[in-house]
């Protein structure tokens, strides 16, 4: 028997009972889908990888869960005014990879600074919602000078642009606490600026140096330091991904999930749930683009040495959310900060901000822990934050009472390993895996939570190997 033909008589054996079937004199045999590679995730950079290897010429099926792909894009429609708003990803950087892509499906890009008007920004310590006479954090001279300074740090390690290719031993200080780093190397006054922008990580000045810089790239650095972010002009990230989609067609199975997967020398063998009913996806390699933690990865005949590696993974926890008629005026930021905490960070769980969207009374949240939070406990947060902060502004009343128009859970977020697992050579062994059993992996973990990023590292280390015969 063909690999082929045991693999699909396992699946049906499985799915459907082979002595019910004999009994039953019925063939119930899912449909078959043949396809070069599979892929488990259409986010980022599962649809990425998708629509390059069509491009290719190689054929594809994409998975994903949800009814829509790009994983962390949350674009708001308003009903009340026909506008568009990003409140998940964002911005891009200024890559060829980034903008080839969005060339691709005609969806014009400009300058973030271009197309956002600017709030009033206000700064509050969020545990009491007492306003702060003025910001807590050095002069944008003091910022960026120490943003400089941070790139001639980044230069010493330019593997970290590239994945995980970790040299051993590892360099000691990719292993210090970020906020030992940043006061070793006299760097206190960029702390803010990368509080702000790495959101999601948790107590970030706990997070060992390494995550930080992957996070915290020299593109991200440089489009700091020149507002070089990119956007779409319509204000309208998931356009990107509508347009995907609408190009994947049939190749794309969405509001799907994987029930099992079996892997051996000749290919892989893909069991899907799917709306029209039960898949059975045959193809020579599969690409997972999700977030291998043990819990996400229940599918999958994990063998020993996959079982062992992502079982050490950690992970923070990160949730955005918009509000409408939260009682803050329209075009006002207030940013978290506490004075009486190190460099001014305040602890989480909590919220980074608040902050008037350009869609009338409709306001950012972006909330994140280092530990598991119900959903539940996350919103009543954000209101009662948000009804001290009011309070203690003196914020004069408004009609209508809160109301969450968006909220997206985007656990697991950042996952992290220990020092001591680090040091141990974890990413050489999870690297290895790349390839083995026919199986590649790609996304956040293999490189870091920046779109821009993950495309890149696609780009040039993943589909070339996806592309040989």
């Amino acid at each position: 028997m063909s690999f082929h033909n045991l693999i699909f008589s396992l699946c049906t054996a499985c799915l459907f009972g082979v002595g019910q079937a004999a009994q039953d004199g019925i063939v119930r045999s899912p449909d078959i889908i043949a396809s070069d590679v599979v892929i488990i995730g259409g986010g980022s950079s599962g649809t990425y990888s998708a629509i390059r290897l069509r491009e290719y010429g190689r054929t594809v099926t994409l998975i994903e869960r949800e009814l829509v792909l790009g994983g962390h894009v949350n674009t708001y429609h308003d009903p009340v005014t026909g506008q568009t708003f990003d409140y998940g990803v964002i911005s891009f950087a200024n890559i060829s990879v980034v903008t080839n892509y969005f060339k691709h499906f005609d969806v014009p890009l400009g300058l973030v600074g271009d197309l956002f008007k600017t709030n009033i920004t206000y700064y509050a310590d969020f545990t009491t919602g007492k306003p702060l006479p003025s910001s807590p954090f050095p002069s944008s001279n003091a910022t960026g000078a120490a943003l400089f300074a941070y790139e001639d740090e980044l230069a010493k390690y330019p593997f970290l642009a590239n994945g995980y290719n970790l040299p051993m031993p590892i360099p000691e200080d990719l292993l210090l606490t970020w906020g030992n780093f940043l006061k070793k190397y006299q760097l206190e006054a960029l702390a803010y600026t990368a509080f702000s922008f790495l959101e999601g990580i948790g107590n970030i000045l706990a997070q060992p140096t390494l995550y930080v810089m992957k996070y915290f790239a020299q593109s991200t650095v440089q489009n700091v330091l020149t507002n070089g972010f990119l956007t779409t002009v319509h204000h309208n990230n998931h356009e990107l991904y509508d347009k995907a989609l609408l190009e994947l067609g049939s190749s794309a199975l969405i509001s799907s999930n994987v029930t099992q997967v079996l892997r051996s020398h000749g290919g892989v063998a893909v069991t899907v749930s799917t709306p029209l009913g039960t898949k059975l996806i045959k193809a020579s390699k599969l690409l997972i683009a999700i977030q291998p933690k043990l819990e996400s990865l229940g599918f999958l005949d994990l063998n020993t040495e996959e079982r062992c590696l992502f079982g050490q993974f950690n992970n923070s926890y990160y949730w955005d959310a918009l509000i409408r008629n939260p009682g803050v005026p329209s075009g006002v930021c207030i940013n978290n900060a506490n004075p009486a905490a190190a460099l001014a960070l305040p602890e989480m769980p909590g919220m980074y901000l608040i902050c008037a969207s350009p869609i009338p009374d409709v306001f950012t949240v972006y909330y994140t822990s280092p530990y598991a939070l119900s959903e539940q406990y996350v919103k009543h947060d954000i209101l009662a934050t948000t009804a001290k902060l009011v309070k203690a502004f003196g914020f004069p009343a408004v009609n209508g009472t809160p109301e969450f128009v968006g909220f997206n859970d985007h656990r697991p977020f950042e996952l992290t390993v220990s020092t001591d697992a680090i040091v141990g050579d974890f990413y050489g062994r999870l690297n290895g895996l790349q390839g083995k059993r026919n199986t590649w992996y790609t996304g956040a973990t293999w490189q870091a939570h920046d779109s821009s990023l993950i495309w890149n590292w696609t780009e040039y280390n993943i589909l070339p190997q996806l592309l040989t015969d």
